[in-house]
């Protein structure tokens, strides 16, 4: 195509964008644990919520399963790994009644939130969860404690009719991958109804989520067409689609990959603003640039707030194993 005879665009690439430290520290444990211990290794539900992480884990030899019975007899001297999401604490007793080996590669932000929610019940407290029902997370969350000891809130209209046992005995937490906005407008409703609420000890919601909705309403206003790279599976990625529309993006959607841009819908921009959930690789990123390069004379513009320089370290288990950028490139590029 004639470069001089595409129209322009500005692309506003946001940053901080895709993996947090919790995401990267979780790919980076099934990858690691593939060097040590050899294929296959075996991963409880998706380590992450992102296609392209998983089909390019499945070919270094991961294996996903749902369950822990469905790991083969003979394979199970090799490692399961539990994922970013967390899981209920019945998960890792199952699979020690089962002789498995696991490595919990939970967020550690995921299991600052279970400690707080562990805190509240054990200072006598029941406990309301803020988050989507049936979201990994939040089944990890609420199976941390006894059956009946925590409420899930996920709206406001929620917190308006909630009606505790003990209206003055209460704690709350929040899914880490929550619209910041919508979390506070059902908190202070929640902190309306129910004055005696006791808040966790430090914000549940994660220093990642925050950044990248930041930057995206910073990003959006102006934006003809706003791209958030994630899986419809992805909360965080999902609340950013809508924090852009908030924020003044006349369009915004969600896509896994270059392929799925209809470019008949999408037609003329001149400011497209980008994004990634915190679980979609920056190859795709990449990706979806180049795509809009082929029919645009784009240029890239740095929308960036904070730069992020969290880390995490990896299993005790894993961390004499040298990990390489050739070991990553799947993801990283």
């Amino acid at each position: 195509m004639n470069i001089a005879a595409t129209p322009p665009l500005t692309i506003r690439l946001c940053g901080p964008r895709g993996f947090c430290a919790g995401v990267d520290r979780a790919i980076q444990i099934v990858v690691l644990a593939l060097k040590s211990y050899g294929a296959p290794v075996y991963v409880r539900h998706e380590i992450v919520h992102n296609r392209y992480v998983v089909e390019g884990l499945e070919a270094k030899g991961a294996v996903f399963v749902e369950e822990l019975d469905e790991i083969p007899e003979e394979h199970r001297a090799q490692p399961v790994v539990f994922s970013a999401h967390g899981v209920p604490k019945s998960v890792p007793e199952d699979a020690s009644a089962r002789n498995l080996f696991y490595l919990d590669a939970t967020c550690p932000l995921v299991s600052k939130v279970h400690k707080q929610a562990m805190r509240h019940n054990r200072l006598g407290r029941h406990v309301v969860l803020i988050g989507h029902a049936g979201h990994p997370e939040v089944i990890g969350t609420m199976g941390q404690l006894p059956e009946g000891s925590v409420s899930l809130i996920e709206t406001v209209e929620d917190a308006e009719t909630y009606q505790p046992a003990d209206p003055d005995n209460l704690g709350y937490v929040t899914q880490t991958t929550l619209s910041v906005d919508d979390t506070a407008g059902v908190i202070a409703r929640l902190q309306e109804r129910f004055p005696n609420l006791t808040a966790p000890a430090a914000d549940s919601i994660c220093y990642a989520t925050t950044n990248r909705q930041e930057v995206v309403k910073q990003a959006a206003p102006g934006c003809d067409l706003f791209i958030i790279v994630g899986a419809p599976n992805s909360s965080n990625s999902k609340r950013l689609v809508e924090v852009a529309l908030r924020a003044g993006a006349k369009r915004s959607l969600l896509v896994q990959r270059a392929s799925e841009l209809d470019w008949d819908e999408i037609g003329p921009i001149a400011t497209l603003g980008l994004s990634a959930g915190a679980s979609a690789p920056e190859v795709i990123v990449n990706e979806i640039i180049e795509a809009f390069r082929a029919r645009f004379d784009a240029k890239v513009e740095l929308a960036e707030t904070v730069q992020e320089n969290e880390h995490f370290l990896v299993n005790r288990e894993l961390r004499n194993i040298e990990l390489t950028t050739a070991d990553m490139a799947f993801v990283n590029g």
